[in-house]
C-alpha cells in the first residue's frame, strides 16, 4: 500500500534537508500539543501477550463509556493487524478535506464514539502491512495530530501485544498516558504480562489497574460460568504489582458471535455474565478517570512562530496556525 496516512505522507523525509525535517517535526509536535489538550483522559489497552481479548476490551470500553454520555475516541495502533473497523462493523472510508490544510475527519460511530484505524485507510483491507519503524512511529503520531480528535473525555489506544514500537510511540507522543492491561488467567499470560507492566514502570506510564479476561467459560444452556481457563491469575498479578483490580469477564460464545457479526456485545441486547462483569470494568474505569472537561487553553513551544498567537497560551479555538 502507499506510504501516506491522514493529510501528509508516512514517509521518513528521505530526500528533504535536516533543516526542513526538523521545523517539520517542530511543526507535527505543536499540532500534537493542540490535539491532545483538548483530551482529558487517555488510556492505552496493552498486554505482554496475543490471543488475550485487548480489542475486544478496547472497543467495549469504548463503547460502554460513550454509551454512559461520555465523548470517546478510539485509536486502533495495532497497525499489522487492525481490527476494531470490522468488530464495529464500520464501512466508511478516509475523505480527506477540502483544504489540504484541514483536520482529518475521524469515522464516526454514533454521536459520542470517533474511530482511527489504518484499516479505514487501505483501498484492500486484507493487504498485509508491511512497515519497519519508523514507519509506524511516524503514522502513530499523525493519527494524533492529523485528524479532528476534537473536544474528548476518554481516548482509547487499542496496542498490538508486545513492548515494541507501538506501546513505545504511544508513550512518547502522549504524555500522561495511562495503562490497562489485559491479561487472561493462564500463567503463560501472566510471565508476559509482568513484561507490559515492567515496561510501564521503565518509560513511567501509570497503570490504572488489570482486567483478567477470558476468567472462566459461560455455558451455552445453563449461563453458569465454568472455569475451564482457571480464574484468578489478573487478580494475584494486580496483588503482586500492587495494582488495581479491574475485574475479571469471562468467555461467552455469544461475545464471539457479536464480535464477528460486527455487534459488539455492549451494543447488544444480550444477557450474559460477560456483558454484566464489563459493565463493572466501565465503572471501575470511570472511577479512576472521572471525565472532566478539559483545559480551554494550552502553552506552545517556546519561540514557536508557526503559532498565531505566538509562544504564549494557545486557544485551540481560535488559533489560526
Amino acid at each position: 500500500m502507499s506510504s501516506s496516512c491522514g493529510s501528509s505522507s508516512c514517509s521518513s523525509g528521505t530526500g528533504s534537508t535536516p533543516e526542513s525535517q526538523q521545523a517539520a517535526m517542530a511543526q507535527q509536535d505543536n499540532a500534537i500539543t493542540r490535539s491532545l489538550g483538548k483530551i482529558k483522559n487517555k488510556i492505552l489497552v496493552m498486554s505482554g501477550k496475543g490471543g488475550v481479548g485487548k480489542s475486544t476490551v478496547s472497543v467495549n470500553l469504548a463503547l460502554g463509556l460513550a454509551q454512559r454520555g461520555h465523548k470517546v475516541g478510539l485509536m486502533d495502533v495495532d497497525l499489522h493487524g487492525p481490527d476494531v473497523i470490522r468488530m464495529l462493523n464500520m464501512t466508511g472510508s478516509l475523505e480527506p478535506p477540502e483544504n489540504p490544510s484541514d483536520l482529518v475527519a475521524p469515522l464516526k460511530y454514533n454521536d459520542n464514539l470517533k474511530v482511527v484505524s489504518l484499516e479505514y485507510m487501505m483501498k484492500d483491507r486484507d493487504e498485509a502491512i508491511i512497515w519497519r519503524g519508523p514507519l509506524k512511529i511516524q503514522a502513530i503520531r499523525q493519527f494524533v495530530a492529523d485528524f479532528n480528535w476534537g473536544e474528548l473525555d476518554y481516548l482509547i489506544i487499542d496496542a498490538p501485544p508486545g513492548t515494541g514500537d507501538e506501546p513505545l510511540s504511544v508513550a512518547q507522543t502522549i504524555p500522561l498516558v495511562k495503562a490497562l492491561v489485559v491479561t487472561t488467567p493462564q500463567k503463560v499470560a501472566l510471565a508476559d504480562v509482568r513484561k507490559s507492566l515492567n515496561f510501564c514502570k521503565t518509560v513511567g506510564v501509570e497503570v490504572i489497574g488489570v482486567v483478567e479476561n477470558m476468567s472462566g467459560f459461560v455455558c451455552p444452556e445453563c449461563n453458569a460460568t465454568v472455569d475451564i481457563f482457571k480464574t484468578g491469575g489478573g487478580e494475584e498479578i494486580a496483588r503482586e504489582f500492587d495494582l488495581p483490580f479491574l475485574g475479571a469477564v469471562p468467555m461467552d460464545p455469544k461475545v464471539v458471535v457479536a464480535g464477528d457479526d460486527g455487534v459488539p456485545y455492549l451494543s447488544s441486547d444480550a444477557e450474559s455474565p460477560a456483558v454484566e462483569a464489563f459493565t463493572k470494568v466501565i465503572g471501575s474505569v470511570e472511577l479512576r478517570l472521572p471525565p472532566v472537561a478539559a483545559p480551554a487553553t494550552l502553552t506552545m513551544a517556546s519561540g514557536d512562530s508557526s503559532c498565531g498567537c505566538g509562544s504564549g497560551p494557545c486557544n485551540p479555538n481560535s488559533c489560526d496556525c
